[in-house]
């Protein structure tokens, strides 16, 4: 069984930075791409950038300049180093990912969320 875990969110105030790791575990023959999104209760999950599994990222509008995601393939791991937070990146962060087991079966999970909460 292939899984997603979520870690490094925390309690941070306005204008520090935070990095959230994405590791998938199990047996694993490659981790195709791999996105970040977040939400809050009641509100939509909103993508906020994703990483192909060359390495090409792609950012929400409303997060580029601030946000770097990056990936290390030799642990099947992916970033999300946030810098500048505002309030409003109080949110649970997930991760998503394609996963092709050593099996060769295709997966698609998702992580269980790490809370990141910006304090003015």
């Amino acid at each position: 069984q292939v899984q997603l875990v979520e870690s490094g969110g925390g309690l941070v105030q306005a204008g520090g930075s935070l990095r959230l790791s994405c590791a998938a575990s199990g047996r694993i023959f490659r981790v195709n791409s791999v996105g970040w999104y977040r939400q809050v209760p009641e509100k939509q999950r909103e993508w906020v950038a994703s990483i192909t599994s060359g390495g090409t990222p792609n950012y929400a509008d409303s997060v580029k300049g601030r946000f770097t995601i990056s990936r290390d393939n030799t642990k099947n791991a992916v970033y999300l180093q946030i810098n500048s937070l505002q309030s409003e990146d109080t949110d649970v962060y997930y991760c998503n990912a394609q996963i092709i087991s050593s099996e060769l079966i295709v997966y698609e999970r998702w992580g269980q969320g790490t809370q990141v909460t910006v304090s003015s």
